[in-house]
């Protein structure tokens, strides 16, 4: 995940909020993209957790607007599902984002089902080897 938060730097420059589920492994990775963007401050936000639906994350992302990149640090197979959910408007996956993943999403107005338009989306190797 070092190598790969190195990546995601070239390609993510700058980072205004990094948003991580609770769970012990998002903030452990949280804290790895933390690092490489010079101690970024991390947020805790609960409906990042397996289980809440795509819709939830939707209304904390709403809440954020004020903000130009907001990275969100989470669960499979819940993270392929809330992209997919943004960009299609189904929680069925079309995407599957592996462990160590990311993808850069853009929002038309505001922040629903099918608003998203995706950038990018890159595998962990691709990451790493962008260092």
């Amino acid at each position: 995940m070092r190598q790969g938060a190195q990546g995601l730097r070239l390609s993510v420059p700058a980072i205004d909020v990094l948003a991580t589920s609770p769970l012990t492994r998002a903030v452990e990775t949280a804290e790895i993209v933390s690092g490489e963007y010079g101690d970024l401050a991390t947020v805790v936000v609960p409906v990042l957790a397996p289980g809440n639906p795509a819709s939830a994350v939707a209304a904390w992302l709403d809440t954020q607007r004020n903000h130009h990149v907001v990275a969100v640090v989470g669960h499979e197979p819940g993270l392929s599902r809330m992209v997919s959910w943004f960009l299609s408007g189904t929680e069925r996956s079309i995407i599957e984002l592996k462990k160590g993943a990311a993808c850069l999403l853009t929002f038309s107005g505001g922040v629903s089902a099918a608003s998203a338009s995706l950038v990018w989306a890159l595998a962990p190797s691709q990451l790493r080897a962008l260092k």
